[in-house]
C-alpha cells in the first residue's frame, strides 16, 4: 500500500476563439464551465457521471463531422471547439420542441414554475410555435410518501435515477423502457427508501415535488436563507426557503429546504425536518434574572453539542467566571479521543475528508452504523462503490441490510471488542513497516489467538483483506461514534493514530452530534455532573432549552447566527431563518460580565491555538462552491501541530456481552429528534430485534417491554425485523428529544427485558 503520486498532464484547446489551458482527461463541457463558457444542458449534473440523454450540450469540433456531445467527449490537445452557431441553435431548438410536445403546459399550477429548466430553455431557444404533435396519454400521479411523481411532466432526463444510484446508493429508481410510454419506476416505494429527496432536488421540471410543499407557494415568493444543516456533523449546505404567511399573520414560515444540488446533498432529516424552531419564547425579565442566579450558583453547566461554536465559547467564559465545570456527554468522548489521537499523530485532527471517501477504492468502516449515524458518509461510500468499484469492508456487530448493495465484505465482531479488533488490524497492516521499538513491542505482545477468539473475528478474515487491497491505491478508514464512549477510548484512539501514521489510509472520524467537533475543541470538558446543574439544551436542576420546554428558552439552529464545525473540519455559518422573541445565552453572559454586543462578535475570537481563524462572521461565505464542486463555505480549520508524547497500554481483556443487548441508534438518524413533523419523519420509536432476540428475551412481536438504560427506565413496543440477526436489538432514541444526548456511555448495553403489556395497551 504505497502512497499515490499523480502528475496531471496539461493540454491546450480553443473554445469560441479563446485559447485555454486544461487538464487532460476532462470533458469539453467541464473545461468550458471552468472557464465561464456557457453550454446549455438539460440532463447534465455535475456530481454524477455524464448521462448523455438530452443532447442539448452538442458542440462543433473542427475536423469532426456532425455534432459532438460535450458532456462525455474528452477534450484533446489542439482541439478547436464552437459552442454556439446557427446550426447548433436550430438543433437545440428542435430538441426543445420535442420536449414540449408531450409536456403539459400547466405552468400556472406547476410547483416548478419560476425555477424550471424546461420553462427557461423553451424561452431561451424561442420555441413559440410547435411543428410536432403527439397523442396525449393517461399517466396518473403517483404518491411516494414524501415525494409526488407526475409522469406526464417527466422528461426522462435520468437525473433522479442517477443520484439515487450513484450518490445515495439506494438503487430504488429506474427507467421502465417502453418508447413513448417510458417512465420512472420506484422499485420499492413502500419500504427501504431513505426519503432523502435527492431525486426531487435534481428534477429539472415539476415531475418530482415535495408532497408537503405541493401547491403551497410559488418559487418566486420565497426568500432563500443560506445556512448549514443542523441534523448531524456533516453540516451540509442548505437554504431555508421562507415567506410571510399572510397579512394577518406576518410571522415568516419555512416552506421548504433546498440546496445547491449540483454539488451538495441532503439527507431526509435535513431536507424535510426543518420545523424545529422554538416557538414558545418571549422576553420575560424575571426568567432572565432566574437564569443569571442559576448560573451564579452552578457547580456544573451541562449541555449538548446542539449549540454554535460561539455559544460554546460563551459557555467556556461563563464557566470560568462562575467556577463551574463543563459537561457535554456527546462530546466528552470525542475530546478524549482527540487528545489521545494527537499524542501519537502529532496533529490535532485527522486529515481525511468526505471527498477522500468518494475517491477511494478501498474503504474500511469501523465502529458505527453508518447509514443511520452519518447519511453523508454513506453517500460518499456509495460514490466510491459505484464509480471506483471500491472494496467496502464494513466492520460492526450488526450487519446493515440497507447498505448490503455497497458492502463487499462484512466482518462481524462482538460488542465491546473494538480495541482488540483494531489491534489485530494494526498488526496486519504494519507487518512490512519499520516501526518504532515501542510500537513493535506493543504489537509483539499481542495475543492474536485470544483477540480472535474473544472478538469472533478469525485470523483468516483479517488475512483475507489482502484480496481487497490487491492493486488498490486509495484507502480510507472511517471511525464511527461507537468508539467515543467506549471505556478504552484513549488506547483505541492511539491504535487508530498508528494505523493512520504507518499506512496510507486516510482517516475520517465521524463526530457524534451536530457540533461535537467544535465543542470538543473549544471547551474543556469533564465527565461527571455534580452539585447544582444548569442544563443547556439538556436536563438539569435549571434547564435552558431550544425545544421550548426548559426553565429558560433558547433559540434553535434555524433561529441563530453563528458557526458550527463539520466532519470535514470546516467552520460554516448558520443564518437566521425564523425570528426568536426571547433572551439568548449572550444576554446571560453580558449580565455576568463576559458577553459581547452580539453573539457573532465571538466568531473572530474562536481559539486560534485550536486551528480557528480570526475572521469576522460577515466575511464567511454561506453557500459558495467552486466549479469543481469544492465547498467554499466558511473556512477550513488549520491542523495544528501537537507534541508526540504517548504510552500504549496493553490491550485490556475483552468484555463479554452475553444475553440480550440493545444498541442505541444515533439521534442524527432519520427520523430526527429535533423535528416536530412526525407525520413526515416516521413516528413511533420501537425496539426492533430479530426472532432470535425475541426468543432470548422471552417476548413476542407487539409486546410492550421495559428496560433500564443509563439509570433511566425506557418503555418500548417490541417489533420483529426479519432482516436482523443475533441477540442485539436496535433502540431508537429520537423520541427522547435532546435528552438523547445523555446516553453518555457505550452504545451497546446489556439489559434485562421485562414484558409489561401488549402494544395495544
Amino acid at each position: 500500500m504505497s502512497a499515490v503520486k499523480e502528475t496531471k498532464k496539461t493540454i491546450t484547446i480553443t473554445i469560441d476563439g479563446k485559447e485555454i489551458q486544461a487538464e487532460y482527461g476532462k470533458s469539453i463541457l467541464q473545461i468550458a464551465r471552468e472557464n465561464g463558457i456557457y453550454i446549455p444542458t438539460m440532463c447534465y449534473l455535475t456530481k454524477v457521471e455524464p448521462i448523455a440523454s438530452c443532447r442539448m450540450c452538442v458542440v462543433e469540433v473542427e475536423g469532426v463531422d456532425g455534432f459532438v456531445l460535450s458532456c462525455q467527449e474528452k477534450a484533446v490537445d489542439g482541439a478547436k471547439i464552437t459552442t454556439n452557431s446557427q446550426a447548433l441553435f436550430r438543433e437545440r431548438q428542435n430538441i426543445m420542441k420535442l420536449y414540449d410536445v408531450n409536456h403539459p403546459l400547466e405552468c400556472g399550477v406547476c410547483d416548478k414554475s419560476g425555477e424550471c429548466d424546461l420553462q427557461n430553455k423553451t424561452l431561451e431557444f424561442e420555441v413559440d410555435e410547435q411543428d410536432f404533435t403527439a397523442k396525449e396519454m393517461h399517466r396518473p400521479v403517483q404518491n411516494w410518501g414524501f415525494i409526488s411523481y407526475d409522469p406526464s411532466l417527466c422528461i426522462l432526463c435520468e437525473k433522479c435515477v442517477r443520484v439515487c444510484n450513484e450518490i445515495v446508493g439506494s438503487e430504488q429508481l429506474q427507467i421502465s423502457v417502453g418508447g413513448y410510454k417510458s417512465t420512472i419506476v420506484n422499485t420499492k416505494p413502500d419500504n427501504d427508501c431513505v426519503s432523502c429527496g435527492e431525486c426531487m432536488a435534481v428534477c429539472p421540471v415539476g415531475a418530482l415535488v415535495s408532497s408537503d410543499f405541493k401547491y403551497s407557494s410559488n418559487a418566486w415568493e420565497l426568500e432563500k436563507i443560506p445556512s448549514a444543516c443542523a441534523m448531524c456533523s456533516a453540516g451540509c449546505q442548505l437554504y431555508y426557503e421562507v415567506k410571510h404567511t399572510s397579512i394577518d399573520n406576518p410571522e415568516p414560515k419555512i416552506y421548504r429546504v433546498t440546496n445547491e444540488f449540483e454539488f451538495s446533498n441532503l439527507c431526509g432529516a435535513g431536507r424535510f425536518g426543518f420545523d424545529f424552531e422554538n416557538k414558545t419564547a418571549f422576553k420575560d425579565s424575571r426568567k432572565l434574572e432566574e437564569a443569571i442566579k442559576a448560573f451564579k450558583k452552578a457547580d456544573t453547566i451541562a449541555f449538548s453539542s446542539y449549540i454554535s461554536n460561539e455559544e460554546a465559547l460563551l459557555l467556556s467564559k461563563i464557566a470560568k467566571k462562575v467556577g463551574a465545570k463543563l459537561v457535554c456527554s456527546d462530546s466528552y468522548g470525542l475530546s478524549r479521543f482527540l487528545k489521545a489521537y494527537s499524542s501519537v499523530s502529532g496533529k490535532m485532527l485527522w486529515d481525511g475528508t468526505l471527498e477522500d471517501i468518494a475517491t477511494s477504492d478501498v474503504i474500511i468502516s469501523f465502529g458505527g452504523k453508518i447509514a443511520q449515524d452519518a447519511p453523508m458518509v454513506k453517500n460518499h461510500i456509495a460514490m466510491a462503490s459505484k464509480r471506483n468499484k471500491a472494496r467496502v469492508i464494513y466492520m460492526h456487530p450488526i450487519e446493515d441490510y440497507t447498505i448490503q448493495n455497497l458492502v463487499t465484505r462484512f466482518i462481524k465482531y462482538e460488542a465491546g471488542s473494538e480495541e482488540g479488533v483494531l489491534a489485530m488490524l494494526l498488526e496486519f497492516l504494519t507487518r512490512d513497516k519499520e516501526l518504532d521499538s515501542k510500537i513493535k513491542a506493543f504489537i509483539d505482545e499481542l495475543d492474536i489467538g485470544y483477540l480472535s477468539a474473544e472478538s469472533s473475528v478469525s485470523e483468516e478474515e483479517i488475512e483475507s483483506l489482502k484480496l481487497d487491497f490487491w492493486k488498490r491505491k486509495r484507502f480510507s478508514l472511517i471511525i464511527g461514534s461507537d468508539i467515543f464512549n467506549h471505556e478504552r477510548v484513549e488506547n483505541i484512539a492511539k491504535i487508530i493514530a498508528l494505523i493512520e501514521k504507518y499506512t496510507n489510509f486516510k482517516l475520517i472520524v465521524i463526530p457524534p452530534a451536530s457540533n461535537s467537533l467544535g465543542v470538543s475543541l473549544i471547551c474543556d470538558l469533564e465527565k461527571e455532573k455534580e452539585g447544582f446543574v444548569v442544563g443547556v439544551n439538556a436536563p438539569g436542576d435549571f434547564t435552558l432549552s431550544s425545544l421550548g420546554d426548559g426553565d429558560f428558552d433558547l433559540p434553535a439552529f434555524n433561529q441563530i447566527e453563528g458557526t458550527i464545525t463539520t466532519i470535514n473540519k470546516q467552520v460554516v455559518p448558520l443564518n437566521v431563518a425564523l425570528p426568536y422573541d426571547g433572551y439568548i445565552l449572550n444576554d446571560i453572559a453580558k449580565e455576568l460580565g463576559v458577553g459581547s454586543d452580539l453573539t457573532i462578535d465571538l466568531t473572530k475570537e474562536l481559539p486560534k491555538e485550536k486551528g480557528f481563524e480570526s475572521i469576522e462572521f460577515d466575511e464567511l461565505s454561506p453557500n459558495a462552491f467552486s466549479v469543481h464542486g469544492e465547498d467554499l463555505r466558511g473556512y477550513k480549520l488549520r491542523n495544528v501541530t501537537v507534541e508526540v508524547n504517548f504510552e500504549l497500554e496493553e490491550v485490556a481483556d475483552l468484555e463479554s456481552f452475553d444475553g440480550t443487548i440493545v444498541y442505541c441508534v444515533n439521534p442524527s438518524q432519520n427520523p430526527n429528534p429535533f423535528t416536530n413533523k412526525s407525520h413526515l419523519l416516521q413516528s413511533k420509536a420501537t425496539l426492533i430485534g430479530s426472532k432470535q432476540f425475541a426468543t432470548a428475551a422471552k417476548i413476542n412481536d407487539g409486546d410492550r417491554v421495559e428496560f433500564e438504560m443509563d439509570g433511566k427506565k425506557v418503555t418500548r413496543v417490541f417489533r420483529i425485523d426479519t432482516s436482523l440477526k443475533g441477540t442485539i436489538a436496535l433502540n431508537p432514541i429520537f423520541d427522547m428529544g435532546l435528552s438523547a444526548f445523555w446516553v453518555s456511555s457505550y452504545r451497546f448495553k446489556k439489559v434485562n427485558i421485562n414484558k409489561v403489556g401488549s402494544g395495544d395497551e
